[in-house]
């Protein structure tokens, strides 16, 4: 196992200051690609090998069983195994189970698998028709209103100050549904994952006992994306701590997508109010992207209104990003199989390689185009791969005939030799009907095949990999899955992943494709509010940095082949992309980002209240509202203002005017680019401050 010198030496300067911050309270900004999980499990395992905690008194949450996983195999090999390391939900759930007969007496409410049926039912009774695509929403807003603390008496009063909207069903009908469905739960004694968070603050509220219990078992707390925290898991937080300050939490602002959903990000940016003396600390190094794909993921944010980290990449360079505007979609699809077959045959494995869209109806004309050029490809966004029935089956089978095996050995019969592992899978998996050819039908044939491809990639890569110390036996292949179930960590078919933007948080390609990047669909039509924007803007960061070394980003024009070209690129690639033969034809500017022209706003961008003068038009919000900008970084751009303006014996306006600075607080530009973006900033004024900004905006 690593010394503690040796977890240490490990890691960057800023790493290696999270990993020895190790009393808390601690709020870590992590960047995209800036190894946060790396750093917060050294953490971990350094307070174990120095003595500072107990690893069975550490808890580490985070949000996807993937995630936990991944922590625990980290940590098993730093010597810290018997840290905890789980899900918000799986962690209240192992309390709920454990509490609940000694608090109330007999079993908790059974968890239900879908929340659909019983919702199905309580729209009945509330004579409301509903299709599939409804009762999905319905389940949506079920798990907001309550993760959210909203209550179905308080839902119609606050769903439309809230933005929420439901199509098909007005706020009186949610809420009725809603509390209908709460009812039949109760009836037939079930409860939904969110009731899980629900049960374990209420045991911890209302049983000193439990939350003594709970408390002394767990000292030291980690929380990782904490970005996407709810109200509720905040209060079930709160509860576990109970008003200590040992606690790490890791987030990037940045990566606020599920705003939706309930989360929460204040809970990171205010975490410095709520704990005064916590230690903060910026992971800015970014290792797993080229400089150009950090470039463009800075410039995503640069013309947005989220402050987080200014990436920096590590890497010493590579191609540059490919900007492609197509005339419709199926032109689209067709370019980018061309280029995915390109880079195949330059050695780039195709499941290094991911599309990206907004939303799942935009992987039709993908798949397709992947499927006439031979390319096998993934979708992602089904049930966990190892609770899948096929996989299930598949598994099952191969213990059998290792079992059998063993029987016959114990008999001093002769086996299959140790060395046929491959042909084993192959057998097992042929036996259910899978082909190394892929059905050309999309639905539940093309997810069953998927599956088993990807076990025998698996098994593939297993022989690969052994050697003396791990020979490729089909009992060491099936302990090999029995682990990886165990940690959520699902093997890779080998084929180009199709995904949505959601779903692709938290991986990462050598090559990604960003489609159907034209506005409507990024940001989404139904996006109306400027905060809804933002979380677009944010939602394209997040998949440009899941590119490692190849990133392409593209829109089409129209959608099908022959229609009028009526769309326009994503607003949010202005200042970005080169000039297309659309911009040319239309004489369409595109040099500078869309934020901070030089036209007056008519509207406040925080309150959208009409503005009343000519100052408020000018900076872009109302005198009551609270300024936009970083106040701090405001007055160190006035002071250097003031001494420019003194070195020179003119006017402070004359160096840059009030609206400028605040400008320039607010957007924070990183490049000459970006600072030509700013109302006030001209080719004079650019070529005299530009690198003295720059160093301070930095």
């Amino acid at each position: 196992m690593p010394s503690s010198d040796d977890l240490l030496a490990a890691l960057d300067p800023e790493q290696r200051e999270v990993a020895s911050a190790l009393r808390g309270p601690v709020r870590v900004l992590a960047g995209a690609g800036t190894g946060k999980t790396r750093a917060i499990t050294h953490r971990i395992a350094y307070g174990v090998a120095t003595g500072v905690y107990n690893p069975t008194e550490v808890l580490a949450v985070t949000f996807t069983t993937r995630a936990a996983g991944e922590m625990r195999a980290r940590l098993r090999t730093m010597g810290a195994g018997l840290t905890q390391a789980r899900t918000f939900h799986s962690a209240a759930l192992r309390q709920v189970r454990w509490f609940w007969p000694k608090v109330y007496g007999g079993e908790p409410p059974q968890l239900m698998e879908s929340k659909i049926p019983v919702l199905a039912a309580a729209a009945r009774r509330n004579r409301v028709e509903t299709s599939q695509a409804l009762l999905r929403d319905l389940a949506s807003e079920v798990e907001w209103s309550k993760v959210s603390n909203v209550r179905p008496d308080d839902y119609e009063r606050l769903a439309v100050s809230r933005g929420r909207e439901v199509t098909g069903a007005d706020a009186a009908t949610v809420a009725r549904v809603f509390a209908t469905y709460e009812e039949a739960k109760r009836e037939q004694g079930r409860m939904d994952m969110e009731d899980v968070l629900l049960c374990a603050a209420a045991l911890l509220s209302d049983d000193e006992r439990v939350a003594a219990e709970v408390r002394r078992q767990y000292k030291w707390f980690v929380v990782d994306e904490f970005q996407d925290v709810s109200p509720i898991q905040s209060a079930l937080l709160d509860l576990w701590l109970g008003g200590r300050d040992e606690l790490c939490v890791v987030g990037d602002p940045a990566q606020t997508i599920y705003s939706f959903a309930g989360a929460q990000p204040a809970f990171l940016s205010d975490f410095t109010t709520k704990f005064p003396g916590a230690t903060s600390v910026e992971l800015v190094r970014n290792y797993r992207s080229t400089p150009q794909v950090i470039a463009a993921a800075n410039g995503v944010l640069a013309g947005g209104t989220t402050r987080s980290v200014t990436l920096r990449s590590q890497s010493s360079g590579g191609p540059e990003v490919t900007w492609r505007e197509a005339s419709d979609e199926v032109a689209e699809a067709e370019a980018v199989a061309t280029r995915v077959a390109a880079l195949r045959d330059r050695g780039v494995p195709l499941r290094e390689m991911a599309v990206l869209f907004r939303i799942n109806a935009q992987s039709e004309a993908f798949e397709e185009a992947l499927t006439a050029h031979g390319l096998p490809y993934v979708l992602r966004g089904a049930a966990r791969f190892f609770e899948r029935q096929e996989v299930r089956q598949a598994v099952a089978l191969l213990r059998g005939d290792v079992r059998a095996a063993e029987r016959a050995a114990d008999a001093g019969e002769l086996t299959t030799p140790a060395g046929d592992l491959l042909e084993q899978v192959t057998g097992v998996l042929g036996g259910m009907g899978w082909s190394t050819r892929a059905p050309a039908a999309r639905g539940q044939a093309r997810d069953r095949w998927e599956s088993l491809q990807a076990l025998h990639s698996q098994a593939e890569a297993f022989v690969a990999a052994a050697g003396e110390e791990q020979p490729a036996t089909l009992g060491a292949f099936v302990a090999d899955l029995d682990r990886r179930a165990h940690e959520q960590h699902a093997p890779v078919a080998e084929g180009v992943t199709l995904a949505t933007l959601h779903a692709a948080k938290g991986l990462e390609w050598d090559a990604v494709f960003l489609v159907g990047m034209q506005d409507g669909s990024m940001p989404i039509v139904h996006a109306d509010t400027p905060a809804g924007v933002e979380e677009e803007r944010r939602l394209l960061y997040v998949g440009v940095t899941r590119a490692r070394t190849h990133l392409w980003v593209s829109w089409s024009l129209a959608r099908n082949p022959g229609g009028q070209a009526r769309r326009k690129p994503s607003r949010f690639l202005d200042g970005l992309r080169p000039t297309s033969a659309t911009d040319r034809a239309t004489g369409t500017a595109v040099g500078r980002p869309a934020r901070r022209t030089s036209r007056r706003a008519a509207t406040c961008q925080q309150c959208q209240r009409p503005l009343a003068s000519s100052r408020e038009r000018n900076r872009g919000y109302c005198a009551d509202c609270p300024v936009p900008y970083d106040e701090e970084l405001y007055e160190s751009l006035r002071s250097w203002r003031k001494a420019q303006a003194d070195a020179q014996s003119v006017p402070a306006f004359v160096v840059l005017s009030d609206a400028t600075l605040e400008a320039l607080a607010e957007v924070r530009p990183t490049t000459h680019t970006g600072l030509q973006g700013i109302n006030g900033i001209g080719r004079a004024k650019l070529e005299k401050y530009a690198d003295e900004l720059l160093a301070l905006l930095a």
